[in-house]
């Protein structure tokens, strides 16, 4: 449990690579890169992983990656969405429990579920199941209007909010989650990409 917001709290950030249509349809990889950090201001690590474009992989491998690492010390796993490497639907209430660790999703945009959901049944025989992860997701909390939302388990939406802003040096995006994305797609494409 989190009583008080460091500003060198440890967290681990996540994001995916860049991946093509053609991948889509063949099921292919994608890096999963996790940033691990002292608040917005040390990077103390990286972790990687490698997951299934619109597979069902990404919990699994993002609980080994923050299980199996040399950084005990984590507090708190940061999530740049709830979906990784197109529809790879992350199970947040399982990340939770088998990391020990709480979970803060962090989205510029409010994700249209409707559409999601429209997506998952016209091209996914497993519809069902990954709708219900979405489903079970915590309600969004908007941050900034209309700029930035939140998702939490396993912490109050307040200290969620407090790791949010002490973890994000510029922008809005914390670090451990833009350096993750720049990270992934310079991995995937050779350089790296503006978050």
């Amino acid at each position: 449990m989190i009583r008080k917001v460091k500003p060198q709290i440890r967290v681990v950030g996540f994001d995916d690579g860049t991946f093509s249509f053609s991948s889509k349809l063949k099921r292919e990889k994608t890096v999963l890169i996790g940033v691990v950090m002292k608040g917005s201001q040390e990077v103390v690590g990286v972790l990687s992983r490698w997951i299934t474009v619109d597979g069902s992989d990404a919990t699994e491998e993002m609980i080994n990656a923050v299980n199996s690492s040399r950084f005990k010390d984590l507090r708190v796993i940061l999530l740049k969405g709830i979906t990784y490497a197109g529809f790879n639907v992350v199970d947040l209430e399982r990340l939770h429990s088998e990391t020990g660790l709480p979970v803060i999703v962090v989205v510029r945009k409010k994700p249209d579920l409707m559409a999601m959901e429209e997506a998952l049944r016209k091209h996914f025989p497993d519809a069902g199941e990954r709708m219900k992860l979405l489903r079970k997701a915590p309600p969004l909390v908007e941050l900034i209007p209309e700029k930035l939302y939140l998702q939490a388990v396993g912490v109050d939406d307040v200290t969620a909010a407090e790791i949010v802003r002490v973890t994000t040096r510029t922008g809005l995006i914390p670090e451990p989650l833009r350096l993750a994305h720049m990270i992934a797609s310079a991995v995937m494409t050779g350089e790296s990409t503006r978050e």
